[in-house]
Order: C-alpha cells, then structure tokens, then sequence
C-alpha cells in the first residue's frame, strides 16, 4: 500500500491488544482487576498497570499479558477500554440476572 502524500508512517510494534483476539486468560485478567476495584474507565486502566506491574495475576507482567492480547500502549488503550467495558457489562448483567432470580424452595423437614 502506498501511504498518501503527508502521511505520517506508523510504525509497527507488533501484535497488540487491537489485533490479537484477547485469550480466555486475559478476560480472566481483566475480571481480576474489575472484581479487586470495582471502577469505571480510566481507573479500572489504572488498576490493570498496578496488577500487572506487581505481577499480582498468575505472576505476569506486561509481557505474559500481552502474549495474550492484553497491552498496554497508548495505540492499544480503544481496544483494551473496549475489551474492559464488553467485560464489565457482562458481569453487571449476570450479577442482575442472579439478583433477579427467585431463591430456590429450600424443603424444611
């Protein structure tokens, strides 16, 4: 592909969190951090950096996390933002589904 006239080239770093298909373990990851801190956007980031910077999530770091598709790079942030808000809802939907539920009969002998 030829890059139009004043384009700026963009380099390329490689698999990130926008390309690569986040693992079963990196949903899991980003569950931990929601379930240590329950916050919105941009603090549950905030939270991610901390865990994976003391490798509090299965001894990982940024490196392991980004094998499976966790990164976070200022180009990676819509992505990982996007990934963390499906998460989140998801959980929030179930935890209303299971609030909603009605309690089981329990038999009393």
């Amino acid at each position: 592909m030829v890059p139009r006239a004043g384009a700026v080239p963009q380099p390329d770093y490689g698999p990130t969190a926008s390309t690569v298909e986040p693992s079963p373990e990196a949903v899991e990851f980003v569950r931990f951090c929601y379930r240590r801190r329950r916050v919105g956007w941009p603090e549950l980031y905030d939270e991610m950096c901390a865990v994976a910077g003391r490798g509090l999530f299965r001894g990982w770091g940024a490196d392991e996390l980004a094998d499976h598709g966790i990164a976070f790079g200022l180009f990676d942030m819509p992505a990982l933002s996007a990934l963390a808000l499906r998460i989140v809802t998801d959980d929030r939907e179930d935890a209303r589904r299971a609030s909603a539920a009605p309690a089981p009969a329990v038999a009393v002998a």
